[in-house]
Parts: structure tokens; sequence; C-alpha cells
């Protein structure tokens, strides 16, 4: 597709595990991404990349037969907790670790802790990450406010402003308000966390793992407009040491269907609004990652730089109407294929080739 190439865009995106102590959190990151961060480790921020399951990349790998095929990715974060000297409120280097994060996941303790005096409470602690959360960003906001309007500047920023703190003072997620209501650009470098998309995760002992959610906690889970999903850390970390014929089996007897990391790691893919297209050939069968709405001449840009700069057209093949045809020599015959400019929105699972010229 790219003979010229020269560098590569290549941006995963960043899901920041957060948890207060023993909930888990590192146990499911190192699940997760297959590496051994001691638990309990207390230090800087760790990196791991987790692929994007998806059964149609496997299905167009099996037609093309690539020398390479690549997934979609995901980089997840381990952020250790840090917590002030009250042991209590998160600390300012804590706070500035979760706000780098692009999205977090909130890992919840519903299981016993023998390093624990206390007993599991995941809907207390969800409202006191939320507190945490809402506390942290109504300073910002309430500080960024008295300087907009002591120096008098722009008075749609301060009417922006003003929704925050309004919203913030009746202890409302800044991600509860609309788009229609809020203009964004106004929370840009603030790292405001209650904006944050958000994911709860509820971590249980692995004889509950199958158990539904607790009632209360899906409520809350809806009021603070996030989502939320349950697991099993000691169960995921079971499953990851097992060969995949053994998996299935083993999930059947604990009734379940899939392994929680699948779906978490979806669900995370999901948070951020994100979908894949694919680019298909002899050389790599390989999922990019866009947010839903990018268009054609951008998304290309995730491809190459080239291929955005040189943009002439991209010819478009939607996953299934590839499947019906099997064939891009019969979606062709067929009248199926898609010819489209810059400004068309690319759709998950598109199949695309870009023409370009520099």
């Amino acid at each position: 597709m790219c003979p010229k190439c020269r560098t590569a865009r290549i941006h995963r995106m960043k899901i920041g595990l957060v948890g207060f102590a023993g909930s888990g959190k590192t146990t499911v990151f190192n699940t997760m991404t297959g590496l051994d961060v001691p638990v309990g480790y207390g230090g800087e921020v760790r990196l791991g990349t987790v692929r994007v399951p998806d059964e149609r990349i496997d299905r167009l790998s099996q037609i093309f037969s690539p020398k390479k095929t690549t997934f979609a990715e995901i980089s997840f974060c381990d952020v250790p907790g840090e917590y002030g000297a009250d042991k209590k409120g998160l600390s300012p280097r804590g706070l500035q670790q979760i706000r780098d994060q692009e999205a977090l996941c909130l890992v919840l303790r519903d299981f016993d802790n023998p390093a624990l005096e206390d007993d599991p409470d995941p809907l207390g602690d969800l409202n006191a990450f939320h507190t945490e959360c809402v506390f942290a960003d109504h300073k910002i906001v309430e500080n960024r406010l008295d300087r907009a309007r002591k120096e008098r500047l722009d008075q749609l920023e301060i009417a922006a402003l003003e929704i925050m703190l309004s919203a913030l003072e009746s202890e409302r997620v800044l991600r509860s308000i609309s788009d229609s209501e809020l203009n964004r650009k106004y929370l840009k470098g603030f790292g405001l966390l209650s904006d944050r998309p958000l994911l709860v995760a509820l971590n249980r002992a692995e004889e509950r793992a199958a158990e539904p959610m607790p009632g209360d906690l899906t409520k809350r889970i809806e009021e603070l407009q996030t989502a939320g999903l349950t697991l099993s850390a000691s169960v995921e970390a079971d499953i990851a040491s097992m060969d995949p014929e053994d998996q299935t089996e083993f999930l059947s007897d604990l009734g379940l269907s899939e392994s929680a990391i699948a779906r978490f790691i979806r669900a995370a893919y999901d948070l951020l609004d994100l979908i894949s297209f694919f680019t298909v050939g002899e050389d790599e069968v390989r999922a990019w990652t866009i947010r839903r709405g990018t268009k054609a001449r951008r998304a290309a840009g995730k491809v190459h730089s080239d291929l955005e700069r040189g943009f002439i057209r991209a010819e478009v093949t939607p996953y299934d109407v590839f499947m019906e045809y099997g064939s891009e020599g019969a979606v062709k015959e067929a009248g199926k294929l898609q010819v489209e400019g810059k400004d068309y929105v690319v759709s998950d699972g598109d199949i695309m080739h870009v023409r370009f010229n520099i």
C-alpha cells in the first residue's frame, strides 16, 4: 500500500487501572498483559499492551494467509495508589498519575483479603473514588473560574466553567453533561477526572465469579454514567496459564461462557468509542484503531502520514459484504466496491485500500 514508507503512526489508547489497596488491580494487569509486576508495588506507572480480540481478523487472516496478522491493541497502565498523609485522600502525585490516562478502570474488591482488616465494600469504594474525583475537579474548576472572572477572559469560557462548577457542587460527574450543553474544548489541558470515561470492574473470589453484579452497585454505576462488569482476577490468572483447549472446559465448570479478560478488553475498547477498520493483503492483514466518526483521509493517516497527505480516494468494502462475496474480485464484479472521498465517515469493519499520490 505504501512502498515509500518511512514512519508509520502508531498510537495506542491508554487506560489506567486504578483501585484501592488490596483490590487485585495489579493481578488483573498482570493477567491481561502477561507481565509480572510485583503486587503491592507503589512506584511508577507500569505499562502493558493488550491485543483486542476480533473474530473478523481471524477470518480475514484465514482467507488471505498473510505473512503477518496484526490485531488492534490497547495500552493498560497499572497506576499505583499514592495516598496523602492521612492515608485516605489521593496525593497530588497520585492524582496526576491518574490524570495522565485517557480513560480509567476502577477495580473494586469484592473478596476477603487476609492482608486487610476491613470487609469488602465495593459500593463504598466506588463512592469514595467518585468523591475524590469530584473534589479534585472542583478545586481546579473553581480556581480557573476565579481567575477568568478577575482577568475578564472569554465569556464563553466563563459560562462553560460555571456549568462545570454547578455540576460538581451537586456531585455530578462532568461526563454526565452533554456536548450540546457544554463545549468540551474548555476542558482541555486540565485533566478533569470526572469527565474521563470510566469502567468499573468488580473483582470477586473464584466461587462467585459467575454471579451477577449486585443491584445497588449496578444502579450507582448507571448514575455515574459509566459501565461495569464482574471478574475474578484469580480465575483469570489460572485461565491465562492453561492451554486453549482446557480453557473452555474450565470456564464451563464455573458457569462462564468466556474469559472475563476478553469481555474486559472489549468493554474498554467500547468505552473509548473506538472502532477498527482493516487493511488486507498477502503481506499483512491488520486492524487499525480509530475513534467512531473519523473521516477517510484522517483514518488513512493512521496507516501512514503519506497516505493522509497524498490522499486521492479510498476503496471500501464493508466486512459483511466481503464475507458475503468471499473475495475482493467478486465484490468488484458485483458492483459492491465503494469508492469514497476524504469526507467519508469510516465504519467499524470497513476494509480499505487507500489510493494516494505524493
